[in-house]
């Protein structure tokens, strides 16, 4: 019986799929709008997730130039998350204007052919949506190129975080590796420090820390200076001076003095006494509290110095 069932079956030769028809026109430009979004917003997420697991993994405490550039990667962070923040309200627009232009545009075709059967130019209805049509049209341009430009800035952020992001590893690699400093030297966080056997003036103290590769001390937190403070037994020259300009107190690196330790009326580039004259060089001393320890004097005067380089 089974036999006789599937001998009387038919069975079709083959079956013809019809052919998909080649989608054109703005239905294609706009998937691939989205697809092209869609990737950056995800390939965006993936960087910050990758930031995050850093962070997470991270045991070492970074300090000087890799705490710069941590800094430097939030505040990346969070402008490439504004830019993605206004990519979606632009492309929400620029999708919502999209939808609006093609109604439009259907409805102004089909008036069109109405209008072409019954052999009237286009009126009333029919001029009122092409009017619209062409608003829209221009909107949609203006959100087109605001999206290219936001896109554009998303991309240089990107770019600029993905290369802060490298030499904020290579730091972190760097600041794993073990290293000391050479016989004779103090080693202090991720700087190294040499105390000089000589006394000279400001200028013969940097000129042979130079010598050594290194520079005049630059003191910038308060653990530094609490180091020096009880490295030091005399007076000691430090990377500090207002020599370009009076007042406007700068280190050897050109960095700007944001945390001082003056001695209290100090710096007082002589009090006015030509006696002392101008006094453009920085000193710690060593009868002085700590957090008050700083004073002017005379780049000539005949003082040790501290030499600082990096490990």
């Amino acid at each position: 019986m089974e036999d006789e069932i599937y001998e009387n079956a038919d069975y079709p030769d083959s079956v013809n799929a019809a052919p998909l028809k080649n989608q054109t026109g703005p239905r294609i430009s706009e998937s691939i709008c989205r697809a092209v979004v869609f990737c950056l917003g995800l390939l965006s997420v993936f960087l910050l997730a990758g930031l995050i697991g850093v962070s997470v993994h991270c045991h070492v405490s970074l300090s000087g130039p890799a705490a710069d550039l941590s800094t430097i990667n939030a505040n990346l962070t969070e402008r490439l998350q504004a830019r993605e923040d206004e990519l979606s309200s632009v492309s929400s627009e620029r999708d919502r204007l999209n939808a609006t232009l093609t109604e439009k545009t259907k409805e102004l075709d089909r008036l069109q052919l109405l209008s072409k059967q019954s052999h009237v130019s286009l009126s009333g209805p029919a001029a009122d949506l092409s009017t619209i049509n062409a608003n829209l049209t221009e909107r949609l341009q203006a959100r087109e190129e605001e999206l290219s430009s936001v896109s554009s800035e998303r991309d240089r952020l990107n770019a600029t975080l993905t290369e802060k992001t490298k030499e904020l590893d290579r730091l972190q690699l760097l600041s794993k590796q073990k290293k000391t400093c050479p016989a004779g030297w103090k080693m202090f966080s991720c700087s190294c420090y040499l105390l000089s056997s000589a006394n000279g003036s400001w200028e013969a103290g940097r000129q042979d820390c130079r010598d050594r590769g290194a520079d005049l001390m630059i003191i910038d937190s308060y653990e530094e200076q609490e180091f020096i403070t009880r490295f030091i037994k005399r007076r000691t020259w430090i990377g500090l001076n207002d020599r370009d300009n009076e007042g406007v107190w700068k280190w050897v690196d050109g960095s700007p003095l944001t945390e001082a330790y003056w001695y209290r009326g100090n710096p007082d580039n002589g009090g006015g006494d030509p006696e002392w004259g101008e006094e453009d060089c920085g000193e710690i001393l060593t009868d002085q509290y700590v957090r008050v320890n700083w004073n002017d004097v005379s780049c000539d005067s005949d003082l040790q110095w501290v030499c600082e380089k990096m490990r």
